[in-house]
């Protein structure tokens, strides 16, 4: 077992379903798959190392009772050409290298080809939408997440709560001593539809959807102190 297994989270915040709703945005909202990213003031659009601009797969305002991350605005972006699982660079145990979000991965990936943002004053919108996916509201429903038998919470999409863990528990420290927190999950295999006639990604999923990390399931962790906008770390398991 890796030590990164071994600590387990010391507060389990409330829960919150994300449901994706069907009608098609035709203007800004903070909650969506999509859309107009609501970034801080001098927080470029991501880009992938490949020079192509990161696709927003989502974004969501944080439940105040989320501890040191409520009312924060979260953004996950990917890129359409590269899809593969994240695997973390370390320094020691479970100590994540410094500037991690930037960091090389191994020999096919000099950096990083996805950006979580935790955005602490994103007040305005981006002029211009995600043009890629179907911009689609996401609303946040409070839930009981009642662990299993195994001690795991739903396998859904969700902000708070437990995470499902398809394989081990894995935990890490940011780069600045602080020890990276839960937020939200992705179930696995969970499409996001794109605009008909956008090619499709490789290694994708389904024909018309692309999937965050080769669809696996997805763990967001983040750093409650808030030392950089990007310190936060994809865990993916299947």
């Amino acid at each position: 077992m890796l030590e990164s297994d071994l600590r387990q989270p010391e507060e389990v915040f409330p829960a919150y379903a994300v449901d994706v709703g069907s009608e098609v945005l035709d203007r800004p909202t903070r909650n969506s798959i999509g859309g107009w990213p609501f970034l801080n003031e001098g927080q470029e659009w991501p880009e992938c190392f490949c020079g192509e601009r990161l696709l927003l797969f989502f974004q969501l305002d944080l439940p105040l009772a989320l501890g040191p991350f409520g009312g924060d605005h979260l953004l996950v972006f990917h890129c359409r050409t590269h899809n593969d699982a994240a695997i973390p660079e370390k320094t020691d145990g479970r100590q994540l290298m410094p500037e991690y979000w930037n960091a090389s991965l191994d020999e096919l990936y000099p950096r990083p080809f996805w950006r979580v943002l935790i955005q602490r004053r994103a007040a305005n919108p981006s002029m211009e939408p995600e043009y890629f996916f179907r911009s689609l509201p996401l609303m946040l429903r409070p839930f009981e997440d009642i662990p299993n038998e195994r001690g795991k919470g739903d396998q859904i999409f969700k902000v708070g709560g437990m995470p499902s863990w398809a394989q081990d528990p894995e935990y890490y420290r940011c780069a600045c001593g602080a020890d990276l927190v839960y937020v939200c999950q992705v179930p696995e295999g969970m499409g996001f539809a794109v605009v008909p006639g956008q090619p499709e990604q490789p290694d994708g999923g389904s024909p018309g959807e692309y999937e965050l990390f080769l669809g696996n399931e997805v763990y967001l962790l983040a750093c409650p102190e808030h030392c950089d906008p990007a310190a936060a770390w994809p865990v993916t398991q299947n």
